[in-house]
């Protein structure tokens, strides 16, 4: 991967993220629900297995979990890592909206 599409993937990650995250802030009333779901949703980009094998084969699933997490490459953990910025960034954004009197939804 080139430097050009890890930066612009890194951004895609980031604006991605900091949307949904803004979005189901203002929606649900939860400053930092999404950055509790993050790490969930990165399992689930990165397991490439199915979610029902983690009821059918539990130490397999979670074996391979850990065998595809150990293996990431640099470039994956820098737009992962801009994705979770992304989610950090909007519950800042949004709990400054609401201190200074704006209340969305």
């Amino acid at each position: 991967m080139s430097i050009i599409q890890l930066a612009i993937s890194m951004l895609l990650f980031f604006v991605l993220f900091y949307g949904i995250s803004f979005i189901l802030n203002m929606i649900l009333k939860m400053t930092w629900l999404m950055v509790g779901i993050y790490p969930i949703i990165v399992l689930l980009i990165v397991d490439g297995i199915s979610t029902t094998e983690y009821l059918t084969n539990t130490a397999g699933a979670f074996s391979t979990l850990g065998e595809h997490l150990v293996n990431l490459q640099l470039a994956d953990i820098l737009m992962l890592g801009s994705g979770l910025v992304g989610t950090i960034l909007a519950g800042m954004t949004i709990r400054y909206l609401r201190n200074a009197g704006y209340q969305m939804f």
